[in-house]
């Protein structure tokens, strides 16, 4: 199975084999972000999202050959540069909002084969904070999940339902044609150029014209608060350049 980003060595969660298997929940997640200068954000998360980070709409999955278009997903955007995360300082988030991509970390849903509707509980075995000795465990002596890992499962499996609902959303403008090519320029204070680019966002011109039953289904499905949202968040551009600048200093 392909790893997401930010996953090592997936590997299915199983009450046999991984029965003594226990959790270190004060180990410290972020470490494995810090080289990551954007993450997902699905739908749900906007609102919060919106506040601390630019999201924008990036191409993802393989080019279609049928004339189709290809599909986007949103990415909460942590820093200008490559390997530039300017949302952690001394090993510690200081972001008011964490996206749930990084809550839900060292577990996720791995779907078994392409194409099937099968989904596995997986953990990151790579990760330091797993343990036969010290931690949560993560099944009783009964071998039943223990209450910790059943309301992880909980949150891994909402967390795919919200990204499914997010893949919908994304379709709908795709198909409405409302995103386009963006491109982000800045100068830092010490005379550094920032030039960033291959990433889309709302086609402001494109949404004003839209015809009045498209408007209505924007509204209906609350797309258009998605939109909304999203148009906000890109002020956080100026301020995550302003960020970059004080890194570059320092």
């Amino acid at each position: 199975m392909s790893n997401p980003p930010m996953y090592g060595n997936l590997v299915p969660l199983d009450r046999e084999v991984h029965k003594k298997l226990r959790l270190k929940v004060d180990a410290n997640t972020v470490k494995r972000v810090e080289s990551m200068n954007s993450l997902f954000v699905a739908a749900a998360e906007f609102g919060e999202a919106c506040k601390e980070f630019p999201i924008v709409f990036v191409r993802v999955g393989e080019v279609p050959t049928d004339g189709s278009k290809q599909a986007v997903a949103p990415l909460a955007v942590l820093g200008l540069k490559p390997g530039s995360n300017r949302f952690i300082k001394e090993g510690q988030w200081t972001a008011n909002y964490a996206p749930a991509y990084l809550r839900r970390y060292p577990f996720t849903m791995v779907r078994l084969e392409p194409g099937s509707d099968q989904m596995a509980m997986c953990f990151d075995a790579d990760w330091e904070g797993f343990s036969e000795t010290e931690g949560t465990a993560l099944f009783g002596d009964d071998g039943q999940p223990t209450e910790f890992l059943v309301n992880a499962k909980d949150f891994v499996e909402n967390f795919e339902r919200e990204t499914e609902r997010t893949r919908l959303a994304c379709d709908e403008l795709v198909n409405l044609d409302l995103l386009q090519d963006m491109r982000f320029e800045a100068t830092l204070p010490n005379g550094e150029k920032l030039d960033v680019e291959g990433f889309m966002a709302i086609d402001e011109e494109k949404l004003a014209k839209l015809e009045d039953a498209d408007i209505i289904k924007l509204h209906r499905t609350s797309l258009i608060s998605l939109i909304e949202l999203h148009r906000v968040s890109m002020s956080n551009m100026p301020r995550l350049a302003a960020m970059e600048g004080v890194a570059a200093q320092a």
